[in-house]
């Protein structure tokens, strides 16, 4: 019985403290506040065909294995395919204008691709409150916050919109606000 395995958590929270002394000399009673460490941010990046300023038309479905313990992946793909029904609707028209704006861009002094920034914006804006919504529904309740961010390509200097998945810090009921 000596020689038991004990198998590490995969996503321990390692605890940091964060006042190690206090300020104020004449408060004593001041209790040192520890805060957990997190794990790094989930990226889900875009695996369409079609990507327009910076926005791509489709989301990779698959589930990361960070989730794990966290979200069901039915859950998770359900938060997929709203985004990615919002995505389908809104990217190839975008991109329609686009070429129609290019086309037109040396009579209009480039004028004629604002109709494509706006739409953009529109479309951006759309899949940030599917995730607003996902988010006060489901994913603070979880500890977890999705949103859009926009990114770096790792093998090039092109950005892109990925959809971010954070880890919040669990609510300590041991000290007050």
């Amino acid at each position: 019985m000596d020689e038991v395995d004990i198998i590490p958590e995969q996503n321990s929270n390692e605890i940091i403290r964060t006042n190690q002394y206090p300020i104020n000399d004449d408060n004593n009673d001041l209790l040192p506040t520890y805060l957990p460490r997190l794990a790094e941010p989930i990226l889900i990046r875009g695996a369409g065909h079609v990507t327009v300023f910076a926005l791509n038309n489709k989301f990779d479905e698959e589930y990361p294995q960070a989730l794990t313990h966290k979200v069901s992946r039915d859950e998770y793909q359900e938060t997929i395919k709203r985004v990615n029904l919002i995505l389908r609707k809104n990217v190839p028209i975008n991109f329609k204008w686009l070429l129609c704006g290019c086309i037109c861009c040396c009579c209009t002094i480039g004028l004629s691709l604002c109709p494509v920034l706006c739409l953009n914006k529109r479309s951006k804006n759309a899949v940030s409150k599917v995730l607003d919504w996902e988010n006060a529904r489901l994913y603070h309740k979880l500890g977890l916050h999705w949103r859009l961010t926009k990114q770096k390509c790792p093998n090039n200097a092109v950005q892109e919109y990925v959809l971010m998945i954070e880890f919040r810090p669990p609510l300590s009921l041991s000290h007050p606000d």
